[in-house]
């Protein structure tokens, strides 16, 4: 029989766990018997995410923008959730859907700084007790952005083909070790992503999952913990999702 991990083993980290994708795989965890810690800026979000998971989740009020505060905050991690060994580095976002040279740049740079510089904060101060430990599991939000490009993707899937280059790069770094890296890759999920990159806009965040089924935070937090339960010497280098009823776009070509 094929014996998967125990997930009440697994000591989770989960950044950007007040909504979406982060949320749903906090719960997918904490449910199966992990011991969780849950990350972001929305204390109340997390609060509530303690009151519903009791006391395997543990919240802890972070922006991974900020070097000093993540390196902190992850040393002083309560014993029963110390020593992790998944780290699921899913903070991110998109801002804004116009094309380059109307994009504003404050917009870019949250995006440069949360999703490159955020991710890079929460690696560079979890890595080295995973190595140390000689068992772990790195695992990042990336996105089918980071391959096929999109109007108005521009700095986005920017982001997202460093996270998916980067994520390729420490598998290379860490052969031997017993840390294992994978990419998540969705396609069109429906959370706040829309109405984040939208700048709260819900009329037009809502038009973008309009008479069509996208994915669930739930599916792509199902992938997640099906990764990070495989035994320890399989190791999902990517993995894309996509909807059904989402593929590739066409060639675009401008006529006349």
């Amino acid at each position: 029989m094929y014996q998967m991990l125990d997930p009440s083993t697994l000591r989770v980290l989960v950044t950007g766990a007040t909504s979406g994708i982060g949320a749903s795989t906090a719960r997918r965890f904490a449910r199966a018997g992990a011991h969780v810690v849950g990350t972001g800026r929305r204390a109340d979000r997390l609060i509530a995410l303690r009151d519903e998971l009791g006391p395997r989740f543990h919240p802890l009020e972070l922006d991974v923008r900020d070097n000093s505060a993540v390196t902190t905050a992850l040393a002083a991690l309560p014993e029963a959730f110390a020593g992790l060994n998944v780290v699921f580095a899913n903070a991110g976002l998109a801002l804004g859907l116009e094309p380059a040279h109307r994009a504003r740049l404050d917009d870019w740079e949250d995006m440069v700084d949360t999703n490159i510089k955020g991710l890079l904060y929460t690696v560079r101060a979890t890595l080295p007790g995973m190595v140390e430990r000689g068992e772990g599991h790195v695992v990042f939000t990336g996105s089918v952005a980071g391959d096929y490009p999109y109007p108005g993707g521009n700095a986005y899937g920017g982001t997202k083909a460093f996270v998916k280059q980067y994520a390729l790069n420490l598998i290379a770094d860490l052969a031997g070790t017993g840390v294992r890296v994978t990419n998540i890759e969705p396609g069109m999920v429906e959370t706040e992503f829309s109405l984040v990159r939208f700048h709260g806009d819900a009329d037009r965040s809502d038009t973008v999952y309009a008479n069509t089924q996208p994915l669930s935070g739930e599916d792509i937090a199902e992938q997640i913990f099906f990764c990070c339960t495989t035994p320890r010497h399989v190791n999902i280098n990517r993995l894309q999702v996509f909807p059904t009823a989402q593929t590739f776009s066409p060639f675009t070509i401008k006529r006349g």
